[in-house]
């Protein structure tokens, strides 16, 4: 099945087409058709199915042609667990409500940064992805109003009654106008998620899309078998020999990540590390950056990689080894998406080589041994 077959806006087709996306992810064809009946959905699909574009392309297509009042009503509420996928799901948002002819403002708003700023700039916005926290706090001082919601979708439910928003979460309820579209996606359903289900959801249409395994075929392994002291110069010479222009490379720590980055840039490489010891705005340019195609390399620790997802990553770089046989296929699973080919190649030192042996055991897959003592270093 294509977009095309879906019902969705011409100018969102468009907007597919030139970002490349080819076909739907099973979460998105059978969740858009029922989103564009305004059919409220519970759906169950894990983290990086697509889901995201689910619920955002319907809900644009739903909003085309509308006259948006400029005011401090928002029209549509996304409620999110993290700062980070506030981030994300704004930026799905913003980039393909610019394409509409009547654009659709977006925003996303969450704790830990001033809130001022993000109260003078709710004004006119059409569509709020929010923490539930932050958004107390804005409906609390009159920056925002809830009472003209149409659409309200909880995102990675599971997550945000985890981390303990459930009270925050009833409070948001009320606020709400009783008759609205209701959209739930969760990873999990759970035993707070179908309580949720039940009061909020109107005869839901449900869409559960059963995890797979990650896909490794497509992806070309291979391994170097290298000194610890010989890593950074081994990292540098396969980037410049091989022309890479787009590379996710892991660390183990938050020192190793920035050593790494900053000898990247001093042998003229562009490179910025993302972990938690980075502040909040930093880690999102970084991100944005890479993901648009205006980084060349971001150096990772396992902490913040389940949160980035490109669909046309060529090359991953394990310049650690990760802990587990599970972890390493997650990293390199980062690569040789939506049908694309990609590359990974890992660092294996003298005191990983057992470990390296029980990861492709459990994988199922020998990799291809490279010694780097044949390869010249030297200026790199």
């Amino acid at each position: 099945m294509s977009f095309d077959a879906l019902g969705l806006a011409p100018s969102l087709l468009q907007a597919l087409a030139s970002q490349k996306y080819l076909k739907p992810y099973p979460i998105q064809e059978k969740a858009i058709p029922a989103v564009l009946r305004r059919k409220d959905v519970l759906g169950i699909a894990k983290t990086g199915s697509g889901k995201t574009a689910s619920y955002v392309l319907p809900i644009l297509t739903n909003l085309e042609g509308r006259i948006m009042d400029k005011s401090r009503f928002i029209s549509v509420l996304v409620l999110v667990p993290t700062r980070e996928l506030a981030i994300q799901v704004n930026e799905v948002f913003h980039d393909f409500g610019s394409e509409l002819p009547d654009m659709v403002r977006s925003m996303a708003v969450y704790g830990g940064v001033s809130i001022n700023p993000q109260m003078k700039a709710l004004y006119g916005v059409n569509v709020l992805v929010a923490t539930p926290g932050r958004l107390l706090e804005l409906v609390e001082s009159k920056a925002v109003q809830l009472s003209a919601v149409e659409v309200l979708v909880l995102d990675e439910a599971d997550k945000m009654l985890n981390l303990g928003f459930k009270e925050e979460m009833n409070r948001i309820f009320e606020l709400l106008p009783a008759r609205r579209q209701n959209l739930l996606f969760s990873a999990t359903l759970s035993n707070d998620v179908k309580e949720i289900n039940q009061f909020l959801l109107n005869d839901p249409e449900v869409i559960e899309v059963k995890a797979v395994e990650e896909n490794i075929d497509q992806i070309s392994q291979l391994a170097y078998f290298v000194p610890q002291e010989k890593k950074g110069p081994l990292l540098r010479y396969l980037i410049k020999e091989n022309n890479i222009r787009h590379v996710l490379v892991f660390t183990s720590t938050v020192q190793k990540a920035d050593n790494v980055t900053n000898k990247l840039r001093k042998n003229g490489i562009d490179a910025e590390a993302i972990h938690s010891k980075k502040g909040q705005n930093t880690r999102i340019e970084a991100l944005s950056d890479f993901k648009r195609g205006r980084l060349r390399v971001l150096v990772a620790t396992d902490l913040l990689a389940r949160g980035i997802d490109i669909e046309f990553l060529p090359y991953v770089i394990n310049y650690d080894l990760p802990r587990s046989p599970k972890d390493y296929v997650h990293r390199i699973g980062r690569t040789g998406r939506a049908d694309a080919k990609g590359d990974a190649i890992s660092f294996i030192t003298p005191e990983d080589q057992h470990h390296f042996k029980v990861i492709q055991k459990k994988m199922g897959k020998p990799v291809t041994m490279i010694d780097s003592e044949n390869i010249d270093l030297k200026g790199y």
